[in-house]
């Protein structure tokens, strides 16, 4: 699953969000955050908790 990374930046901005307070909310290891952040995929749960904590759908969407 990929995550839209100008909108996942835009979020974690909007919520004074840094890579570690997000990966510490969420669950996941801050690597994870990184390579989410970076343009890697992930999985469904990873995308879920970040979309959880960040409040907002942030998946891209597929053409």
């Amino acid at each position: 699953m990929r995550i839209d990374r100008v909108r996942l930046a835009a979020e974690m901005a909007r919520g004074d969000l840094t890579v570690n307070k997000l990966s510490e909310k969420a669950g996941v290891s801050r690597a994870t955050v990184t390579a989410v952040k970076s343009g890697k995929s992930c999985s469904r749960e990873t995308a879920e908790k970040l979309a959880a904590v960040l409040g907002r759908d942030i998946v891209e969407k597929e053409d």
